[in-house]
């Protein structure tokens, strides 16, 4: 079916974030988790529920997006950075690939 906006604040059930939705949020700013709700973005149809972990950072300057993996089903799906994502977090998961890619 596509996109479909939907503007709906939530709670994280990663941190416990209160988040503000917009329409196009679909993880968590704070910690970068989301939860595998969509099968298409939006739709909320969804059966599994999981937590999507945030794996790592994918991109080049000025367009960079975050692949999560589904806690319990093993989905992956890439979504956006959103301008108020925490850079700790972003800095620290893109960090840590690195190390995984460059080896000890």
């Amino acid at each position: 079916m596509g996109f479909q906006k939907r503007v709906e604040d939530f709670v994280c059930a990663k941190c416990g974030l209160q988040v503000k939705g917009s329409g196009y949020t679909n993880h968590c700013p704070q910690c970068l988790w989301s939860q595998h709700v969509d099968v298409d973005p939006g739709d909320r149809a969804a059966q599994c529920g999981g937590m999507m972990e945030p794996l790592r950072v994918e991109g080049s300057t000025g367009k960079y997006r975050i692949l999560h993996r589904c806690t319990l089903c093993g989905t992956e799906r890439r979504v956006d950075t959103a301008e108020d994502d925490n850079s700790a977090a972003l800095l620290a998961l893109a960090s840590k690939n690195a190390g995984a890619i460059m080896g000890p």
